[in-house]
């Protein structure tokens, strides 16, 4: 089981640590606000969308294949059923 931890590092940028028995991966998250609007639907703030966006990658990857940096909406480049699914990992 991973451990997931959200920081805000400033404006819509965030660290996203990954941690398991295996190891710890970073990553440099960007989520702007209309993102979260939009992939939140009101139902959760910043850091837990994404933690379960985070979820969502790790149910599909290992840690060490997630992105280094990236924009919130590039998942969906990659896993077509996302912004649909997120709400299921809230």
């Amino acid at each position: 089981m991973s451990e997931i931890t959200v920081r805000r590092l400033s404006g819509d940028t965030f660290e996203v640590t990954v941690e398991d028995s295996a190891g710890t991966t970073r990553h440099s998250v960007t989520m702007s606000a209309e993102a979260h609007r939009r992939l939140s639907q009101g139902r959760a703030d910043e850091k837990h969308v994404l933690e379960a966006a985070f979820r969502f990658l790790l149910d599909r990857e290992p840690k060490e294949s997630i992105l280094q940096r990236f924009e919130v909406r590039v998942i969906a480049r990659y896993f077509p059923e996302f912004e649909r699914v997120l709400p299921t990992y809230f």
